[in-house]
């Protein structure tokens, strides 16, 4: 099943087919570990998710600590391996578990529009949609009015770039689809209003068109 058989993929087959599960540590509504499940159902893997019970600073723990030293989810364990990080984490998916290799493209030139897009889901999606879901939805401090800011300008320039194409690289999604789909899908959230972007919502139901889809948890109205 997996092509690249080295030690750790052979080691990681061993163990899944001896009954090993990955294990994800998640928050429900968190769009990092979202991003996670996602991946996972898109490449059918198998995960068990242990929730993380935020508001009682369970990810502050001396236990979870160990895990993570930065207090943060999501954490990946599979088999002796142990992950942070969404990004590190969907990477790390990709390579090892993805046959085809359609998230994570071996073409160096397609491979680095994928990192770009990595980049941004770290870096203005974070700032933006992200930013200003947390200060609007869960009352976090911070300065909502440019996190909106940032946010419509990612949105334009992924507008555009979307116009003339499907998916954010190349003809089929990557791991810049999913890194990027979780927060935008529930912008609104953070009070940002999708009305004015069509191919960026075009391109949302293309993502939740795909065999495997996970929906990104919405929060309860009140």
């Amino acid at each position: 099943m997996i092509r690249r058989q080295g030690a750790l993929q052979l080691g990681l087959l061993w163990l899944r087919e001896g009954g090993w599960t990955m294990k994800l540590y998640d928050a429900t509504y968190s769009g990092h570990a979202h991003r996670v499940r996602l991946l996972c159902g898109l490449l059918k893997l198998d995960l068990e998710l242990e929730p993380v019970d935020m508001k009682a600073q369970a990810h502050k723990s001396p236990e979870y600590l160990a895990l993570n030293p930065f207090g943060q989810v999501p954490v990946l364990e599979d088999a002796d391996v142990v992950l942070r990080d969404s990004v590190a984490i969907i990477l790390y998916l990709a390579e090892n578990y993805d046959d085809d290799r359609t998230f994570l493209p071996l073409d160096p030139i397609a491979r680095a529009h994928v990192y770009e897009w990595l980049a941004t889901s770290a870096g203005p999606l974070y700032l933006g949609p992200s930013r200003a879901r947390v200060i609007k939805a869960f009352g976090r401090p911070g300065d909502h009015e440019q996190a909106v800011a940032t946010s419509h300008q990612l949105l334009g320039i992924m507008n555009s770039h979307l116009e003339a194409r499907s998916w954010l690289v190349g003809d089929g999604p990557t791991l810049a689809d999913v890194a990027c789909y979780s927060y935008v899908a529930v912008a609104d959230e953070g009070g940002i209003d999708l009305a004015g972007y069509p191919h960026v919502r075009a391109w949302l139901a293309r993502v939740e068109g795909l065999d495997g889809f996970v929906p990104m948890p919405r929060l309860a109205k009140a």
